[in-house]
């Protein structure tokens, strides 16, 4: 090494320092000097520690990047397939975890057990008399229930379909010809209809003047629609509606 007169000074005391306290190193901090020069002070002399060694990291490495001569093109997609699979799996993972999220807030805002309970009504049709129409509540709404006569079914069958507002038969309205099950509002307004009345001895709205037959079509009058029948089953005397 090329130093100084202060710089060998140094020199010479650090290895004389480094071999009286561990004559074993000295060798090897012989080869482990460097010589810096700078502007001011000469030449310094410091420790490159050459002596520690480098982790070796290989047991971590892919086996595919172990070999420094292979092209790295060959295997881009082996290297990058891990990478893919992770990321796909985590977006599996995302969206399932999401549907449930979703899931739960619609299934929150479904109605009640109790809720569900009030929505269906179940009526005994063996009360009703032949002839007579009789109304009960159903979700806040009147429901009209007609036990129809013979005559009532042929007259109801018997219209021109061509010559109705709202064409539908009367065989679509009904599931058993002999009860006819309808909603009490009149779809001009939401007007309550009156039963047995009008000029076709079926329902009639008084508040404008809206007529419907047997099978609660519209006949006459302002209301564009035949009152609604809804969802409903019969089973022998017992009819559930909702």
């Amino acid at each position: 090494l090329s130093t100084g007169t202060f710089g060998r000074k140094c020199l010479v005391k650090s290895l004389k320092f480094v071999q009286t306290a561990n004559p074993n190193r000295q060798k090897v901090l012989k080869n482990s000097l460097l010589s810096v020069t700078n502007g001011f002070s000469g030449n310094q002399v410091r420790m490159a520690h050459t002596d520690v060694t480098v982790p070796d990291f290989n047991a971590y490495r892919k086996s595919i990047s172990l070999d420094p001569s292979a092209d790295s093109n060959k295997t881009l997609v082996d290297k990058k397939l891990p990478a893919y699979a992770v990321t796909a799996t985590c977006l599996v993972g995302t969206a399932y975890a999401a549907k449930g999220i979703v899931q739960q807030f619609v299934q929150s805002m479904n109605p009640s057990a109790d809720v569900l309970a009030m929505s269906k009504i179940e009526i005994n049709l063996s009360e009703i008399p032949e002839g007579k129409s009789v109304t009960f509540k159903w979700r806040g709404k009147p429901l009209f229930i007609k036990h129809r006569t013979e005559a009532d079914i042929a007259d109801a069958e018997s219209v021109d379909i061509k010559t109705l507002r709202d064409p539908q038969h009367d065989r679509d309205r009904v599931k058993i010809p002999k009860w006819l099950i309808v909603l009490g509002i009149c779809t001009h307004l939401g007007c309550v209809p009156i039963a047995n009345a009008g000029e076709f001895n079926g329902y009639y709205c008084p508040c404008h003047g809206s007529h419907y037959d047997i099978s609660g079509r519209i006949r006459k009058g302002p209301a564009p629609l035949n009152l609604e029948v809804p969802a409903y089953e019969i089973n022998g005397d017992i009819a559930v509606v909702g």
